[in-house]
């Protein structure tokens, strides 16, 4: 059984949906959990303290341990205060589930600065004010799990959500590079593109009777997302820098591959005529790598290539 016993976990957005369901697994399993919630709505606004409270006292309830912390993940200072918090009531911390967040639908046209900015400030800024300082403890620990929750309307796009799909595809960027330079101290990340029935969905529904009606919102419940989450949180987790898909209950590696492509002759000055006469072969998925940093990419060129880097 993979047991959290004498282990840290910070969830951020615990309060409600997948991020309670979260916080409750990983304290089942033995963690002292760090339940962090602002308590806002959907869209960002407000904020409410009882919403991470009623999880912790829901946690303690069943024998768990769990603090809460109502700071935004949305600032330097609330990322510090949220890390803060797990080392000052529990000593360390091994595993950060990042998955605050906000949502709403925009029309790519109709979409402002300031609509960008606040998705981006929440999810993308969020994911780094708060891994940085964690990320820092863990090195000194020499050990440390990140379980970035993404989207796959970040991966493979989903209309009306143009904001929120560059700030989840970032967390994957995000990740990779925590991935590379963290793997020498002993630190994992990787990522979550989750499906499950949550306010995000059923807010953007409108109407609750929607969510019984439409028979695949019947198949994506949440508890099925939090296996993969737990998992890749835990020391049994040996792996890195990679994407996991969670749907109604298939679970499934999502990643960037890299085809053979076509190279111009050495010495020629290719065109955009060549670029059309060999685009099969530029455009072409089989065969394919899937690089573990760009510097695989690099060298597989210089190789190719004759030249020594």
């Amino acid at each position: 059984m993979i047991d959290f016993t004498d282990q840290v976990a910070i969830v951020t957005g615990a309060g409600r949906g997948l991020g309670r369901l979260y916080a409750m697994e990983l304290a089942r399993r033995g963690a002292a959990v760090v339940v962090n919630d602002l308590g806002g709505t959907m869209h960002g606004e407000g904020a409410d303290t009882s919403v991470a409270d009623e999880v912790v006292a829901e946690i303690r309830a069943a024998g768990g341990t769990a603090v809460a912390s109502y700071d935004s993940v949305a600032s330097p200072e609330g990322g510090e205060a949220i890390v803060a918090a797990a080392v000052q009531n529990f000593g360390r911390l091994d595993a950060v589930v990042s998955n605050a967040g906000i949502f709403n639908s925009i029309p790519f046209d109709e979409l402002s600065a300031d609509d960008w900015r606040r998705m981006h400030t929440v999810h993308l800024d969020g994911g780094f004010y708060l891994s940085q300082p964690a990320y820092r403890l863990m090195k000194a620990q020499q050990h440390g799990r990140f379980v970035f929750v993404s989207s796959s309307a970040g991966m493979f796009g989903q209309p009306l959500e143009a904001h929120y799909a560059a700030a989840k595809a970032g967390l994957v960027g995000l990740s990779n590079v925590i991935a590379i330079e963290g793997a020498e101290h002993g630190i994992l990340s990787n990522t979550v593109l989750p499906f499950g029935v949550s306010r995000m969905v059923t807010e953007t529904l409108g109407d609750p009777k929607a969510v019984e009606q439409i028979g695949f919102l019947n198949m994506i419940k949440p508890e099925l997302v939090v296996p993969i989450v737990a998992f890749l949180a835990s020391r049994d987790c040996q792996f890195t820098h990679q994407n996991y898909s969670a749907c109604a209950g298939r679970f499934a590696r999502v990643f960037v591959g890299l085809g053979q492509g076509w190279f111009a002759e050495a010495g020629s000055e290719p065109t955009a005529d060549d670029i059309l006469a060999h685009l099969c072969e530029i455009s072409a998925t089989e065969p394919f790598t899937v690089p573990d940093s760009i510097f695989d990419e690099v060298f597989s060129i210089a190789s190719q290539l004759g030249v020594t880097t």
